[in-house]
């Protein structure tokens, strides 16, 4: 099949960026889209031409670093699926496929599709450890986890840290991820000690960043790879709300300053 790859180009954040088209013939339809860049990459190469820069690690969607925005779509146009599992039979004979990197402030571009991604890594840092009990292993049975409970935390743990939910949010908000975060150790036993300081801690670092804030949309969840539900987002504002208030009661109550009298 014949393609036209439309790619954003630019050498760094300091100099402007365009969009740059590349015709491609003979391209299969089982390829990945990361082996259709791989592809080019190696014609741009031998003609003695800069490869086009784009992240990529597992290809098994699972470490989320291939992200890029196809055809306006994070990911592109399949849902729960990442851009290294998106495969070139879900596009025609002929198409122009556009692919550009991430777009949001708290993104800022390194080189054509790469980005910086570090602020979610400052999310992940805010919310610290779980307290354990140093020494040998617990026993499997000794803190008994609800059906219910485990299986909204593995909902929650399965986010990858990618990054679409930004990219696909008009606000460029990390609500879904900072709530998957939030939900996936505070549903657990292990980590309710932490769960009040671990929700107002990782919302002050998402605040500190350039994220927007959250008009519950929902572009989020369709973006998502893993489809993390919306559910979160109400998880770590309940927790953060809840833990604001005792953390107020908890204050001591200001005396009022003596009126002198005349």
């Amino acid at each position: 099949m014949k393609l036209t790859l439309k790619i954003w180009r630019q050498k760094s954040s300091n100099e402007k960026g365009a969009f740059v088209s590349y015709p491609m013939d003979n391209v299969d339809p089982e390829m990945s889209m990361l082996e259709c860049l791989d592809v080019l990459n190696e014609t741009l190469i031998l003609s003695g031409e800069i490869p086009v820069a784009f992240e990529h690690d597992c290809r098994e969607g699972i470490c989320g670093s291939c992200g890029f925005v196809i055809n306006g779509v994070a990911h592109g146009p399949e849902r729960g699926t990442t851009a290294c599992q998106l495969t070139m039979r879900h596009f025609k004979d002929g198409d122009e496929v556009t692919i550009e990197p991430w777009r949001a402030e708290a993104f800022p571009l390194i080189k054509d599709l790469v980005v910086n991604r570090r602020a979610l890594d400052h999310i992940i840092e805010a919310g610290g450890y779980i307290s354990v009990s140093t020494g040998q292993a617990p026993g499997g049975n000794d803190i008994l986890v609800g059906k219910e409970s485990a299986e909204e935390s593995m909902d929650a743990a399965a986010c990858i840290g990618c990054g679409a939910c930004v990219a696909a949010c008009p606000n460029a908000s990390a609500a879904l991820f900072t709530g998957a975060k939030i939900t996936h150790l505070g549903t657990l036993p292990q980590g309710e000690p932490e769960r009040e300081r671990r929700a107002l801690s990782m919302v002050a670092q998402m605040n500190a960043e350039a994220f927007g804030n959250c008009t519950s949309i929902g572009e989020c969840t369709g973006a998502c790879p893993k489809e993390i539900p919306l559910d979160v987002i109400a998880n770590m504002n309940r927790d953060y709300i809840c833990a604001s208030f005792k953390r107020r009661e908890e204050l001591p109550t200001p005396v009022a300053p003596a009126v002198q009298r005349a």
